[in-house]
């Protein structure tokens, strides 16, 4: 509880939630306006999920080395604002009558490419902010406001795209950037200065992270677990909006609030992150609630127009709920690992690794979504999500001990 007292840390989580409330619009009114105002093919889903998350592929190793030669708060404010004003643009356009499905596929671009640097400079702050006794409250706090926003954020954005068209629902993602610039700037805790990189290579910098990386066995079963899921689940976003809206026969509305059934799971496994750390221990909490809560994803491709949109929701709180878990466990694992001059690197090499399986997934689940149908290719993202798993069953944090867990565990 040390953190509700911790005035900067406040700061962060304020913005820091605002930002997601948008953000959280943004990733359910652009499908939302592709599907029903562009008339978005499969593959055209499938081009414009891949988009969003295309820059940690493209640039996520070099933002990690940038992310340690610079000061990452002001990294963050920079990258807030060019998102506002990138994401405004959309219902400028379609104010204008010149909205293009081209035009979201470059905005989703270029707006990951902000939010790569954001999120490796962001999670890299964080330890120097309050510092790693703090860490698994601080991040259990934040992604407890994460959650809140993808409980809300689908539900608004389904309203809002029903009623007054989905381009509107874009607006409240381009203020929640604006708002977390303006909260982060009030920060007053001095960052420590970044090392003098004496004129290092590039290369040399990437080099050093990923081989901290690969060289640990954890990390290396972190990042093929979390990489798989997140494969499988491009391959889900690429024709799950499809799948409800066209072939279950549900209204935008309701997607929205079927959608807002993870963001409920994702709440109560922030909130309760803290206390299964607490009896598992960090490494246990990283695979345990996995195992249990993933198979109720099967749920999903079940769904129907009547009773069975319950049964679905139930699945995807239960879901979200062990994945939340296992996010503030495993980034608290790895905070907890590296030293200060290798986090932008270490979580940059991570988010290279496992982000970057998303807009793979994204273009194959558009394929299988065309050639095998939208139902079956959901039902190939759900069995692989739970799948993922078996990469940490088979890695040392099933049977190692927390204070085990340390840099020492190479080879």
């Amino acid at each position: 509880m040390a953190l509700w007292t911790h005035r900067d840390f406040r700061l962060l989580w304020v913005g820091d939630t605002v930002s997601q409330f948008g953000s959280s619009i943004e990733r359910t009114v652009l499908p939302l306006l592709a599907a029903t105002t562009l008339a978005a093919t499969p593959w055209e889903m499938g081009v414009l999920n891949a988009a969003g998350t295309a820059a940690f592929l493209l640039i996520g190793l070099p933002a990690g080395v940038w992310a340690d030669r610079l000061r990452r708060r002001p990294l963050m404010i920079t990258t807030d604002l060019l998102r506002a004003g990138l994401l405004l643009s959309v219902p400028l356009a379609w104010w204008l009558g010149v909205l293009t499905l081209s035009q979201l596929v470059v905005v989703a671009l270029l707006v990951g490419v902000c939010t790569v640097f954001f999120d490796v400079a962001y999670q890299s702050y964080l330890p120097s902010l309050i510092g790693r006794e703090h860490l698994v409250e601080g991040n259990s706090k934040l992604q407890a406001s994460q959650s809140v926003a993808e409980v809300s954020g689908p539900a608004l954005a389904g309203g809002i795209a029903q009623w007054i068209g989905a381009a509107n629902g874009v607006l409240a993602t381009g203020l929640g950037y604006l708002s977390s610039a303006l909260f982060l700037w009030r920060i007053k805790t001095v960052e420590p200065a970044p090392l003098p990189h004496t004129g290092r290579k590039l290369r040399t910098d990437i080099a050093e992270g990923l081989r901290f990386v690969f060289d640990n066995r954890s990390l290396r079963a972190i990042v093929s677990c979390t990489g798989t899921s997140n494969f499988f689940s491009g391959l889900e976003m690429a024709v799950l909006i499809l799948f409800l809206i066209r072939e279950v026969g549900l209204t935008a509305g309701v997607v929205g609030l079927l959608l807002s059934a993870g963001g409920v799971g994702g709440v109560l496994g922030a909130v309760t992150a803290n206390w299964w750390n607490q009896r598992l221990g960090r490494t246990r909490a990283i695979w345990l609630p996995m195992l249990f809560t993933q198979p109720f994803g099967l749920l999903l491709p079940l769904t129907a127009n009547d009773w069975r949109v319950g049964l679905s929701m139930v699945g995807m709180a239960i879901t979200a709920y062990g994945v939340i878990i296992y996010n503030v466990s495993q980034v608290s694992f790895r905070q907890t690992l590296c030293p200060d001059h290798l986090l932008g690197r270490m979580n940059a090499s991570i988010r290279f690794l496992v982000w970057g399986t998303i807009p793979l997934g994204g273009l194959i689940g558009g394929v299988l979504g065309g050639w095998a149908g939208v139902r079956t290719t959901l039902w190939i993202a759900m069995v692989g999500q739970i799948l993922a798993v078996v990469w940490i069953l088979l890695s040392p944090l099933r049977t190692t001990r927390d204070e085990a867990a340390t840099v020492s565990d190479h080879g």
